[in-house]
């Protein structure tokens, strides 16, 4: 029988396989333990930085190429405030926002589009359901459908679609690469990092987004909460200053990052997708955690522990961070185990 396949399949069949991407190299940083067993380990990647953005301490790959998904917008915010973008400290916490879809989120990105006399048909973002699930549940008990306002980045959307109108942008197709916004982004990212990505690719809402390494976002969240502590008037204190001051609207009410901001005063924290978490401090020491297997459950616990071997008073046992130190597990109802970060894996907890 002869085949119909066209000769290019054929070719491209035997054509040698690409390269598989290079793992990069975790280290054991949590366990969940049940009983007295050790039930489930994360593996992940640590940087610590010091208050000029230096390496002080890591474990796993701190150095290598690593997405940082939704802990991007920070970065992002600071480029839009570059651009021109002048808004209320609360709106401009939603513009760096991955929030919970409530209320205030809604009516927040709504404000951001009218000042701007946009609405929310200029949005290029993908629509979803509101991310908190009360939030959710509320919404769709009213007959709610997934739309672009409720996504959890619609804040940063219709700031991105703003800078347009104050520039003389075009809107349409304000996510495209090569759009004088995402340039710009892009220009911003690396300076905040200190480097250059190392390649680029596309996040869940559509945004252009880099590869860069846990050391220089820790760096670039660093150098944002120092500036606002220090009382500068540069785009990166602005940023800063409007996530430390409201904390709910950048992300939202029961979240951990809305709880470690408010118990850290001028503390800038923002998590990501796949299990990334960076926070920033005022004296400009920062942070940065990568769950390599993306759960969620770890990534807060382990930064409460690099944060406790940072000397950060509110991570010490007993602290106001101690709810995020550490997470039941519940058997029949009840605890039986826990979900910790391990000791050994980070340098020890200063006193």
């Amino acid at each position: 029988m002869t085949s119909s396949a066209p000769s290019s399949m054929h070719s491209s069949a035997a054509a040698p396989a690409a390269a598989a991407p290079a793992l990069p190299v975790h280290v054991p940083l949590a366990v969940q333990i049940r009983g007295a067993a050790v039930e489930g380990v994360h593996y992940g990647t640590v940087a610590a930085t010091d208050g000029e953005g230096a390496l002080l301490w890591g474990a796993g790959s701190p150095e290598a190429p690593f997405f940082p998904r939704s802990a991007l917008k920070p970065l992002q915010a600071v480029a839009l405030v570059r651009a021109g973008l002048s808004l209320p400290d609360e709106l401009l916490a939603l513009a760096a926002a991955s929030h919970s879809g409530g209320a205030a989120h809604r009516e927040g990105t709504r404000r951001i589009l009218s000042l701007h006399g946009l609405d929310e048909t200029v949005l290029e973002n993908t629509t979803d359901l509101p991310y908190g699930v009360r939030e959710r549940e509320e919404w769709i008990a009213a007959g709610g459908h997934a739309d672009r306002v409720c996504q959890n980045c619609s804040g940063k959307h219709a700031a991105m679609a703003a800078v347009c109108i104050l520039n003389d942008w075009p809107t349409a197709g304000y996510l495209v690469p090569t759009h004088p916004l995402q340039r710009l982004i892009a220009a911003t990212v690396a300076d905040l990092t200190g480097e250059e990505p190392a390649g680029w690719t596309t996040d869940g809402c559509g945004t252009p987004l880099p590869a860069v390494s846990l050391v220089g976002m820790a760096r670039a969240y660093g150098r944002i909460a120092r500036a606002a502590a220090d009382g500068s008037e540069c785009p990166e204190a602005a940023v800063g200053r409007a996530m430390s001051l409201h904390p709910a609207m950048v992300a939202g009410d029961g979240r951990d990052v809305t709880a470690l901001m408010h118990a850290v005063p001028g503390a800038v924290a923002k998590d990501g997708f796949e299990g990334v978490q960076l926070v920033g401090l005022p004296d400009g020491r920062a942070v940065g955690v990568k769950v390599s297997d993306g759960g969620d459950r770890a990534r807060m616990p382990i930064a409460v522990r690099a944060l406790a071997a940072l000397g950060l008073p509110e991570a010490r046992e007993g602290g106001p961070l101690a709810a995020l130190a550490t997470q039941p597990v519940l058997g029949g109802g009840r605890r039986v185990g826990v979900l910790t970060a391990l000791d050994d894996a980070l340098p020890p907890a200063a006193v």
